[in-house]
Parts: structure tokens; sequence; C-alpha cells
């Protein structure tokens, strides 16, 4: 039972975000061309990465004491804030903003991690 609540929820927490990216996509492709395609791409990619984890987690600290599955869930939270840190370095110090919008990727971030 258990299993088709999170399959459930990450069927509802993916419909919104892939609509939201691939509107992301187009509209970035639109205002600001080949960066904002990829700018929206990047953030559609990460975004949904980030809540399936998030959803994973907590299938794996189903049956977990409650001290554990507060150990995960500090553990991947800051596992997750180090990793977008580290990608957030990668792309600034490896692409230009001529090659990935910072703008459209934030937007895009942002509106598909609030559907």
């Amino acid at each position: 039972m258990r299993e088709q609540s999170e399959v459930g929820l990450w069927r509802g927490a993916l419909v919104p975000a892939l609509i939201l990216a691939a509107l992301s996509l187009i509209l970035g492709t639109l205002v600001r061309a080949t960066s904002g395609f990829w700018g929206a791409l990047l953030a559609s990619i990460t975004a949904i990465i980030f809540f399936s984890v998030h959803l994973l987690m907590s299938k794996l600290s189903t049956n977990l004491d409650p001290i554990a599955t507060m150990a995960l869930a500090m553990f991947s939270y800051f596992a997750k804030v180090i990793l977008m840190g580290a990608l957030l370095l990668i792309v600034t110090k490896t692409t230009s903003p001529e090659t990935v919008d910072r703008a459209t990727f934030a937007i895009a971030a942002l509106s598909i991690t609030t559907a």
C-alpha cells in the first residue's frame, strides 16, 4: 500500500514538473535562444532529479526508526545542497552566460520546484 502512495506522489509531482519543464524550454528558447534552452534544460533535469531523490529517501526510510529516518533525511538534504552548490559552481566556471542563461535557469528551477 505504501509503495502505491509513493508512486502516486512521484507521478503527482512528475506531471506538473514535466509540463512546466516543457513550457520553460519553449519560453527559454523563444526569449533567450540557445542559451535559454540550455538553462531551462539544466534546471529541469536538476529539479526532477532532486524531487525524485527526496521521494526515494522517503521510500528507503519506511521501516526505519525515527532517529535513523531523521539522520537519513538530514544526510539527503545536506548532500543535495552540497551537490547543487557544486553543480552551480561548475556551470558558472565552465560555461559562459551566452551558453547557459543563468536567469532562465533560475526561473525554470523555481517554477518547476513550486509546481
